[in-house]
């Protein structure tokens, strides 16, 4: 009964999720927050460094840039921008589940956010083959067609795809990391390691599939609207 007893008192004084460097559940669940958006602030430093040089080299070379941003298929674009609302949407809804112990819930709207950020890959990807077939890949194959840019310097619209491929596939390679990390949250809440007194792994991932969205929204129109398409 002893035995019972101290056992009882040792889960309260742990209950299930709390790590035993931490002092109570609110503790980790602020240093976990903490520790995600230290993170998150060297990633904006990161993709803050890559805004602020493409922004010096359309300066530099805009009539290229231009003529690059043109050949982009704004739909496509604009479809993928959707998408990914769409995707923290059912994130949020996946944290409020997680919050209210809500598990089926929870499990859902998980799989409905790993759905949509496949979603956008295909279309991602679907839009890199077509600038493989036009010719439009720096380094692999670059042959573009002389009316595709209008007699823009062709140096220069080559550099812009440069900035489009490295900085939107840095953000498909987020994207897919995203992605594993719903697989496994969706496989801990799978298994029941989820409740509305345990849910920080599930928000943490949440900040970071918004942060993910959040660049496509800058990458959108930097990339796709201001080239002077209009």
């Amino acid at each position: 009964m002893a035995e019972l007893s101290a056992g009882s008192a040792h889960a309260a004084v742990h209950p299930p999720g709390l790590r035993h460097h931490f002092e109570d559940m609110e503790q980790q669940h602020e240093a976990g927050n903490l520790g995600m958006w230290v993170f998150l602030v060297t990633e904006i430093l990161f993709f803050g460094g890559l805004f602020a040089a493409y922004a010096i080299y359309r300066s530099l070379y805009l009539p290229g840039f231009e003529a690059g941003s043109r050949l982009l298929d704004v739909k496509l674009g604009a479809t993928n921008t959707a998408v990914l609302i769409g995707s923290s949407l059912t994130m949020a809804l996946a944290v409020h589940a997680a919050q209210t112990g809500k598990r089926k819930a929870l499990i859902f709207f998980l799989l409905l956010t790993m759905v949509l950020g496949a979603v956008f890959l295909g279309i991602k990807f679907d839009e890199y083959a077509t600038k493989w077939h036009h010719g439009l890949v720096p380094g692999l194959k670059w042959a573009p067609d002389e009316e595709m840019y209008k007699n823009a310097p062709l140096g220069s619209v080559e550099l812009f795809f440069c900035f489009y491929f490295f900085m939107t596939g840095l953000h498909a390679l987020h994207m897919i990391i995203g992605f594993g990390i719903m697989t496994v949250m969706t496989l801990e809440a799978w298994g029941g390691k989820f409740s509305a007194e345990y849910y920080a792994p599930v928000e943490v991932s949440g900040l970071y599939w918004h942060f993910v969205d959040i660049v496509w929204i800058f990458l959108f129109p930097l990339l796709y609207l201001i080239g002077g398409r209009y």
